[in-house]
């Protein structure tokens, strides 16, 4: 880096920024959006290479930063976000000089020819979208066995922390801000998708209730769970972006539901959050997932739980824990989903349909079929006018058990404001609920694998779950950043 200022801001001050550090840079002339760009590119090009979470940069990103830089000198900050880089998932529309393709290489030439809803609300903040992150391909819903991380598009995206699992599906969006080369990402959520990653990755994500943020140009799975949802370095800056992304959508029916489009989620930053709250404690049916060295270190993390003024209450029972759960309502709705949102693409597009996806994949069998399309196939044997009783009951039978017999259950038995479980163990049940839930880094194994653990809720809980991610975070500060070669 030939500036000596910005090399001195990327060795000694940039690794760990918080967004309001940034904003005071910003705001006080010590720093251009511009260079904060330059900064995070150089980032980028040095450690990108051994971690490979970015799929393209944003060719206009420089451009952008500068614009903004002069409304600033004008008119002021538009928001928290006014010239903060952003990363988003590449399963988010853009109307820009980037692609979106869900990794997949059938979608490598396919331009938005509008802006997503979430793209749309971080323009209006102000912030600069910074680029496009790899992802497991199609939302790791396109065959069995397929690595987190894995996309014919991208190649595979590895750990910043060491030879440990990504996870995913939003592996380059959590592996990005691991490494710090944005200030935080957009993921989405399907089931695991946001928490898995956040993990794995020592991250806070939010996946947010159902109708929150619109899902409105986002490569879909399902729309029964499908969400967008910030992953970030800490509690603070995942509320400032949940703060932007948030908000109705007249073109997006289940925003209507949503009753906090007008809250301001970073007044729920309490470092009291968890005193007086009662807190259930998941371990059956979901500990025994976790490996040992992992287990070591939630029950340290729930050691702590019990110190921090909070009713900790182990051991609680919910019913559908270990239901014979299936991912039928997901084959079911994925074909008329992706067939609607294929439909809308430019024509030049090779791909219209589910069933052309699966014929691109057999005539490139080499390059798209490293791990083979069984989910595909099975989706696509599907009506696609989700007319079968079979996908009624799996609607049902979801509906019923994530909630009455599941999160709203044990919130209502044991009297709780929310329920703790170990790593992302529970994101299926807040998953096919639509229910928000938040992964808080819980500290390390002795190998320095990072563990995480989830405060999960009912429906629009996000304010308090909030308090109680922050006030935890605050007590330990586990989050530590990679060393990267």
């Amino acid at each position: 880096m030939e500036n000596p200022k910005l090399k001195k801001l990327l060795d000694e001050w940039l690794e760990e920024a918080t967004i309001k550090e940034m904003q005071e840079k910003l705001s006080s002339g010590d720093l251009t959006s511009k260079e904060l760009i330059f900064i995070y590119l150089h980032r980028i090009a040095a450690f990108d290479n051994g971690i490979n979470s970015i799929l393209e940069i944003n060719p206009d990103a420089l451009q952008i930063a500068a614009a903004l830089d002069a409304e600033r000198s004008v008119s002021g900050s538009r928001s928290l976000l006014h010239g903060i880089p952003i990363l988003i998932k590449d399963n988010i529309d853009t109307k820009d000089k980037m692609h979106t393709s869900a990794g997949s290489m059938a979608l490598k030439d396919s331009f938005a020819l509008r802006d997503s809803f979430v793209a749309e609300q971080l323009r209006k903040a102000g912030a600069v979208i910074l680029g496009k992150t790899n992802m497991t391909e199609w939302a790791n819903f396109m065959a069995i066995g397929m690595k987190n991380g894995y996309s014919s598009r991208g190649g595979q995206v590895l750990n910043p922390y060491g030879p440990f699992d990504v996870g995913g599906s939003s592996s380059g969006s959590g592996a990005a801000i691991a490494a710090n080369f944005a200030a935080a990402a957009v993921g989405t959520e399907t089931s695991g998708s946001i928490l898995y990653p956040s993990c794995l990755n020592s991250l806070v994500g939010i996946k947010p209730t159902v109708g929150l943020i619109s899902r409105r140009g986002i490569i879909p799975i399902a729309h029964t769970q499908d969400t967008a949802g910030p992953m970030a370095r800490t509690v603070e800056d995942a509320a400032i972006l949940l703060n932007v992304l948030n908000g109705l959508d007249e073109e997006d029916p289940i925003t209507r539901i949503n009753s906090l489009a007008e809250i301001d989620f970073t007044k729920h930053l309490l470092k009291d959050g968890l005193k007086g709250k009662r807190i259930g404690i998941a371990w059956d049916g979901f500990i025994d997932a976790i490996r040992e060295d992992q287990r070591e270190v939630i029950v340290a993390a729930v050691n702590v739980l019990k110190s921090s003024g909070a009713d900790v209450i182990e051991n609680i029972v919910i019913p559908s824990a270990k239901a014979d759960w299936k991912y039928h309502v997901l084959t079911y709705e994925f074909k008329p989903d992706l067939n609607a949102y294929l439909n809308g693409l430019h024509q030049s597009v090779p791909v219209r349909t589910l069933a052309d996806l699966i014929e691109f994949n057999k005539n490139n069998e080499e390059q798209m079929l490293k791990y083979g399309q069984a989910v595909l196939l099975e989706s696509e044997e599907t009506s696609g006018s989700l007319t079968e009783e079979a996908y009624f009951k799996a609607l049902e039978y979801d509906d019923y058990h994530s909630k009455q017999q599941g999160i709203d259950y044990a919130l209502e038995t044991y009297q709780l404001d929310a329920i703790v479980f170990p790593g992302e163990e529970g994101s299926f049940l807040s998953a096919k609920a639509g229910f928000p839930t938040i992964a808080v880094p819980a500290g390390y194994t002795t190998e320095g694998e990072p563990v995480g653990i989830t405060f999960a809720g009912t429906a629009f809980s996000e304010p308090g779950l909030i308090e109680l991610a922050y006030a935890f975070e605050q007590m330990t500060l586990f989050r530590k950043p990679p060393v990267l070669e």
